[in-house]
């Protein structure tokens, strides 16, 4: 060992011979407490991230390709073109929309119920080497059951096409030029069809005006005309009309009936069929969220009425159709431990979403499952060459929650960079010591120049007093943060679920981030070290003399 290295080692102790001095101590605890600080904040932060990563892909995909329209029915042409992109061994087609649901007197709103195909995307009856494209059963609380979920012999779904009233053919009158044989074939159909539409609403309104000349009261001078002869009852039935009511049309309670407060109807009227085992024992299956079925108040095997979110009527595809509802039976619960997943977010079979709206056989996209989540990013890159058309647009995971994964980022790096000032503070603890230790041992300094001691191991000595005092107090600072992360882990810190999305506090202990902040620390340390060195290598052997 070099006499710098044992100098450095006396200087590291107190006048009193004690192990070590006060100075040195106070130095190296506040080295430690930085480090401890920063690798615990790093530890947690890296803890939200992964712990958000793993609820966002365990009901989510690794990447997705949507269309720009709606009408995506060459679906499964553009699952064949991506499962050859090298990296991806699972696809599946998907449709997503929000839906309100129902059990008995709770209701939820803005429930995306999202259709899936039980084979591909969650493994049920998979046949081969397929591999699920979701995470889905890991989640699954247990007897729950995801094999009920598409029924036997279930179809896709076929586009509804409106019907058109037939046009009747309309001669053309005797000896007229026909106006249609001047015109092109089009033009011509046109106008055959705007006739045949004319002619059925004057027909319909012939019709409403002898129904309503039917049902209006009778005039005075229809009055008389009723006594005079020759008025018979058949001329008065020919007045009323056919359907026209007959007879006495008061109800039996009297116009003075009380209609009943309740106006529900008995149930041989309108049954329940979430009232009969059997009926629901038929019925299509769902996957619920815990927090949704607490909110709901169900429970396994029990039905639920799921009802597309349009406000009365609505046009579409050439017809006028209500709101379309429902029921399903709930066959298993799923708890992703993410509250914005288990409280919004349904799944059923993919057949049964495709019902909802008349698009036919549709979905909203196709996603995938890659082999390394990492290279998703450049996968979905190599997908959107792929389909360079214009009409797909591929993203995937992290773009999917770009904004959640920016902030915990940001999150970890403005964290880390403040709770590293306390190093930066620990370090003038160093730097106050050192300097205590050179003013202190000015004549020893004076004494080891005059006996030769060049200025680089004068240097030395205390670059290594307060290296050791770094890499004493970063080691007590890692062993403290390792400590602190394996409490959390044990005894868990609540947190609401409804702010932070999860209810622990997440810790994900990583070597590597251990390692860095061990180097930053040390780094941090050593550079602390340089102004005292410099000065007592400076010193001159008569300066340290002259107050003797």
């Amino acid at each position: 060992m070099s006499y710098p290295i044992e100098v450095a080692l006396r200087y590291l102790g107190s006048k009193k011979r004690a192990f070590i001095s006060v100075g040195t101590t106070f130095a190296i605890l506040g080295v430690a407490l930085g480090v401890a600080a920063l690798a615990t904040v790093m530890s947690v932060t890296g803890g939200f991230q992964a712990e958000f990563r793993e609820k966002v892909l365990g009901v989510n995909a690794h990447v997705l390709v949507i269309k720009y329209s709606t009408d995506f029915r060459e679906y499964r042409s553009i699952m064949e073109q991506v499962s050859k992109v090298p990296g991806v061994v699972g696809v599946a087609p998907f449709s997503i929309n929000p839906m309100m649901l129902t059990h008995g007197d709770a209701t939820a709103t803005g429930v995306l119920v999202k259709g899936v195909d039980p084979a591909r995307s969650l493994g049920v009856g998979a046949e081969g080497a397929s591999t699920a494209v979701l995470d889905l059963p890991r989640h699954i609380l247990p007897g729950g059951d995801l094999a009920g979920l598409r029924r036997p012999g279930s179809k896709p779904a076929e586009r509804a096409v409106p019907s058109l009233p037939e046009v009747p053919l309309l001669e053309p009158d005797a000896g007229a030029p026909s106006a249609s044989a001047a015109l092109a074939p089009d033009a011509g159909a046109e106008i055959d069809l705007l006739k045949a539409y004319e002619a059925r609403i004057l027909e319909d309104e012939r019709a409403a005006a002898a129904r309503d000349a039917a049902l209006a009261p009778p005039t005075p001078r229809a009055a008389e005309a009723e006594g005079a002869p020759g008025a018979g009852a058949e001329e008065a039935e020919v007045a009323l009309g056919e359907g026209a009511p007959r007879g006495a049309i008061e109800p039996q309670g009297g116009y003075g009936s009380v209609l009943p407060e309740d106006d529900e109807l008995p149930p041989e009227v309108d049954p329940d069929p979430c009232a009969d085992k059997e009926q629901i024992a038929r019925m299509p299956g769902i996957v619920i969220g815990a927090a949704l079925a607490k909110n709901l108040s169900l429970d396994l095997g029990q039905c639920v009425t799921v009802t597309s979110p349009t406000i009365g009527f609505s046009f579409a595809n050439g017809a006028i159709k209500p709101p379309v509802a429902k029921r399903f039976r709930v066959i298993a619960i799923f708890e992703a431990g993410f509250e914005q997943y288990d409280t919004k977010l349904a799944y059923a079979d993919l057949y049964e979403t495709q019902a909802f709206y008349d698009q036919g056989d549709t979905v909203t996209g196709v996603e995938m499952k890659v082999d390394d989540i990492d290279s998703a990013s450049g996968i979905a890159r190599e997908i959107s060459k792929l389909l360079g058309s214009g009409l797909y647009y591929t993203m995937d995971w992290e773009e999917l929650n770009h904004g959640l994964f920016t902030a915990l980022r940001i999150q970890q790096i403005g964290m880390s960079a403040v709770l590293a000032l306390i190093i930066v503070v620990a370090a003038f603890t160093v730097i106050a010591t050192l300097i205590m230790v050179v003013l202190d041992k000015k004549k020893e300094i004076a004494v080891l120049k005059a006996m030769g001691a060049t200025d680089g191991a004068v240097l030395r000595i205390f670059l290594y007093q307060g290296g050791i005092i770094g890499v004493a107090g970063t080691t007590l600072g890692l062993l403290l943060g390792v400590a602190v992360c394996k409490g959390l882990l044990v005894y868990g810190f609540p947190l609401d679920p409804k702010v932070y999305f999860i209810s622990r506090l997440p810790v994900q202990a990583r070597p590597q981030e251990f390692i860095i902040t061990g180097c930053i620390a040390i780094l941090i340390c050593l550079a602390a070290t340089i102004v005292p060195s410099l000065y007592a290598a400076r010193l001159r052997p008569a300066e340290g003399f002259r107050a003797q």
